[in-house]
C-alpha cells in the first residue's frame, strides 16, 4: 500500500485524509505562514481561488480560523512537517547501514577510545607506507 503525497514548503501532507488536492496544497502553504497572495503567486492561481480553497478545507475540517485549519489537520495528521520524515529515514538508514566503518558506535567501555585507537595505528601506518 502506498501513501501519496504532497510535499510543499517543509510540510508533507497526504492525499485521500479528507481534503482535495488543491485544498491540501493550500493548507500546506498556509502552514508555512504566507499569506493567501504569496500562497495564490506559488500555486499559480489567484488569490479569490485560493481563498475559496482554504474556505473549503476549513469547513470540511471544521475550523473557524486559517491557524485553526493547519491546527485541526496538524491533529488529525493530515500534514506534518517534511523534517520528521528525514529524521525518521535518518535514524533507520543508520540501522540498516552496512558499512561498519560509517557506523556510530557509542558505548561506556571505552568503545570510542578503541576506535580512536585503531584509526591512529593505520594513520601511522599509512604514513610509514608513505615514507
Amino acid at each position: 500500500m502506498t501513501t501519496q503525497t504532497i510535499t510543499a514548503s517543509g510540510w508533507t501532507g497526504f492525499l485521500g485524509m479528507g481534503l482535495a488536492p488543491r485544498e491540501l496544497e493550500a493548507t500546506l502553504y498556509a502552514a508555512s505562514d504566507l499569506t493567501q497572495k504569496e500562497i495564490a503567486r506559488l500555486m499559480g492561481i489567484s488569490p479569490k481561488t485560493v481563498e475559496k480553497r482554504i474556505e473549503d478545507a476549513r469547513f470540511k475540517l471544521g475550523a473557524k480560523t486559517m491557524r485553526g485549519l493547519v491546527l485541526e489537520a496538524f491533529k488529525r495528521q493530515i500534514i506534518s512537517p517534511a523534517a520528521t520524515a528525514l529524521a525518521l529515514l535518518m535514524a533507520i538508514h543508520g540501522m540498516i547501514g552496512d558499512d561498519q566503518m560509517l557506523r556510530v558506535r557509542r558505548g561506556g567501555n571505552s568503545g570510542e577510545r578503541k576506535i580512536e585507537t585503531r584509526l591512529a595505528t593505520r594513520r601511522a601506518e599509512c604514513a610509514l607506507a608513505v615514507a
